[in-house]
């Protein structure tokens, strides 16, 4: 088949049935001027039930009139056929099963080349034209006057009708859309979005319901509206695709008021976290890290948390207004690779701040600066310097805000946000709920500096109660840890010494006063003090500890465990005695270690309780530890386990008694943990050149 076959008449798609007409089912009939019926059409047929082989020739008044109305007919007949005048109107219609049908009738004479004359008769139906008259006249009468927009494309996605209340939504005139596309009519709005829409409605004849569209219009080129649009594929009777209908709706409203019910949403979730994720340590940086979590990506593009050095520093810092502040950065955080990074002050450094950045302002006057649109002008204001000023620029943020760090009445530095991709400038809800954060979160920083103040106080505290490194004694080797606890404040009383004795004898102490903090420390000095004291004296063990228990009840409170012990290297002799320790560990030389089996006697400051020696023969190379619970205790495995753990450890091939702390240090010991760690490990060895 040729290609002029195939765009013969038969496969033009315009030339389908389905049209208006054929709804109608229009019937056409020709009469002659003798009134005998000429042609007939198939409708013809449909709608009178006469076949074209029973009604050509025929006189068309015998076959279609009652013999009531034949007179009239004859007579209009003549009239149309002599003067030509058209006629239009209703007529009642015999059909071939009798009844009667009332038919819509459109008359007209027609002429030949020849001069003949005939007349053309169109009829439809009365109630089926009757019927599309008044859908037609609803249809436009709800198009014209309904409240929501109304429009319909074509198969291009061209408009072919725009009603007066889409006219006023989009503010152009009809005639400016009528014939161009979205996007060529209103390229204000998401033109590919909508004709994309409509493409799929074409395609799967599938309505899309309720669709968000937000843009604005010249109706109101300056406020962003939203509106509700659903589409619909128009099909014609025959089933012919022949576009798309929209219904516009403006949602503007509900819209804004469903986006602040979320951003409030958003904000109590951003707080319920901030409440669960800030301020889990005591530890400054970590507070600092978490803050900065909280808030990226959710809130920001990039956050910054700055604490004034004075603040860290417990230093008075210069408040006039003209001066220039010392901030240290604790944590930066951003949502992505970006050159923000690179803009902020490295974490850990200190840096100086101008009195005519921001931060620096929002510190002085301690109330939020909110920038929500940035200027370039803006920049050198935000930025440390001017490199810095530049990579904001090709970051392409676009609104900052600084809200100081205020807790009990001090701030105590700053936090620093920015919004890039994030396309919403920071608004005045943001700033409140900036503000709420930076007010708990200033709490937590707060708790932790003070924490961290009082833990390096401690520590120096506790580190000048402890003893220098001791020189070897006679008949020892001695190797000894102290390991503070892990977490900012546990920092307690934990204690190790080893004194030296009139006639080469040595007493090695190790105790651990309960509590932590500075209060915990102190006491430890008074105890060790005291202990080297009655160790000079030359008293056994189980006396030494009697008067420590009585020192102890003299101060505040004061509960203690200690373990004592002195070695004799004339005689080998080692007597110990305990108050509420854990128990030593002896390992002879050639034999697994085992657990003394030591009367264990109440810790100190308890009163009244008397304490006993026990003598041990120790030979050449046996080894004795003594150690803290913080070495063995945890929350999570019974204490016999734990025991069991270092006695295995001991039975090992050890090249030192250094490796050996080293080797009971990683092994048992959470680095993290709440408590100290104090332990005392002696090898006893020839003992060459003792004087006796």
């Amino acid at each position: 088949m040729g290609a002029a076959d195939r765009s013969g008449p038969e496969q033009d798609p315009s030339l389908e049935p389905g049209g208006l007409l054929d709804v109608l089912g229009v019937a056409a009939i020709v009469l002659s001027s003798e009134g005998r019926i000429a042609l007939w059409s198939p409708q013809a047929e449909a709608l009178f039930g006469y076949s074209a082989a029973e009604a050509l020739g025929r006189p068309a008044a015998r076959v279609l009139v009652d013999e009531q109305h034949v007179a009239w007919v004859l007579s209009w007949f003549a009239g149309i056929m002599s003067r030509g005048r058209a006629w239009a109107g209703v007529f009642p219609v015999r059909h071939k099963d009798g009844s009667t049908r009332l038919t819509e009738f459109r008359n007209m004479r027609l002429e030949d080349g020849q001069g003949r004359h005939y007349a053309l008769l169109l009829a439809s139906d009365e109630a089926t034209l009757r019927r599309l008259e008044r859908d037609l006249a609803l249809s436009l009468r709800l198009v014209e006057q309904s409240p929501i927009g109304l429009a319909a494309v074509d198969t291009d996605l061209r408009y072919i009708l725009v009603n007066p209340a889409l006219e006023r939504i989009n503010g152009i005139s009809a005639l400016e859309q009528l014939g161009h596309t979205t996007g060529e009519a209103l390229p204000f709005l998401d033109a590919r979005g909508i004709e994309s829409a409509m493409r799929t409605v074409l395609e799967t004849g599938t309505p899309l319901l309720d669709q968000l569209t937000v843009g604005r219009t010249p109706a109101r080129p300056t406020v962003e509206r939203a509106w509700s649009v659903s589409y619909y594929r128009l099909d014609d009777p025959g089933g012919r695709i022949v576009g798309v209908a929209s219904s516009i709706v403006d949602v503007t409203e509900q819209h804004r008021s469903e986006i602040a019910a979320a951003a409030a949403r958003r904000r109590l979730t951003v707080i319920a976290d901030a409440s669960e994720r800030i301020g889990t340590t005591l530890d400054l940086d970590v507070t600092a890290r978490e803050l900065a979590d909280v808030l990226v990506p959710e809130f920001a593009d990039f956050a910054a948390v700055d604490v004034l050095d004075s603040v860290l520093s417990d230093s008075t810092a210069r408040t006039g207004d003209g001066s220039p502040a010392m901030f240290r950065a604790l944590a930066i955080k951003t949502a992505y690779r970006t050159p923000l990074a690179e803009a902020a002050d490295p974490v850990g450094e200190i840096a100086r701040y101008d009195a005519s950045r921001l931060v620096t302002r929002s510190v002085r006057k301690g109330r939020p600066l909110l920038v929500a649109h940035v200027t370039d002008a803006d920049l050198p204001r935000i930025a440390r310097d001017e490199a810095a000023a530049e990579l904001l620029k090709q970051a392409r943020i676009h609104s900052y805000m600084a809200v100081p760090l205020r807790a009990r009445g001090q701030v105590l530095g700053a936090l620093d946000m920015m919004r890039a991709r994030n396309p919403h400038p920071f608004g005045e809800d943001d700033v409140l709920l900036a503000t709420e954060l930076a007010a708990r979160a200033a709490v937590c920083i707060d708790n932790a500096r003070w924490y961290q103040s009082q833990r390096h106080a401690a520590l120096a505290l506790q580190r000048h109660l402890l003893p220098a490194r001791p020189t070897q004694p006679p008949g020892l080797e001695v190797a000894y840890r102290y390991q503070p606890a892990g977490s900012v404040v546990e920092v307690g009383g934990d204690w190790f010494d080893v004194v030296a004795l009139a006639g080469d004898k040595t007493a090695l102490v190790v105790g651990d006063v309960m509590g932590s903090g500075i209060n915990a420390a102190a006491t430890m000095g008074q105890l060790r003090t005291a202990a080297r004291t009655l160790a000079r004296l030359d008293l056994d063990p189980a006396t030494v500890l009697t008067h420590l228990d009585g020192i102890a009840g003299g101060l505040d409170e004061t509960i203690a465990t200690c373990v004592y012990a002195v070695y004799d290297p004339h005689d080998g002799s080692c007597r110990l005695a305990s108050a509420g320790h854990l128990p030593p560990v002896y390992t002879r030389r050639g034999h697994a270690p085992r657990l003394l089996d030591l009367p264990t006697g109440v810790p100190l400051g308890v009163g009244g309780a008397a304490f006993e020696d026990v003598r041990l023969t120790l030979g050449e190379g046996d080894e004795l530890l003594l150690y803290t619970d913080g070495l063995v205790e945890t929350r999570d495995h019974p204490i016999d386990t734990r025991l069991q753990a270092l006695t295995d450890l001991l039975n090992r091939d050890r090249p030192s008694l250094e490796a050996t702390c080293d080797l009971l240090l990683d092994a048992l010991h959470h680095h993290d943990g709440t408590d100290d760690v104090a332990l005392l490990l002696a090898r006893t060895r020839r003992a060459g050149g003792l004087s006796g």
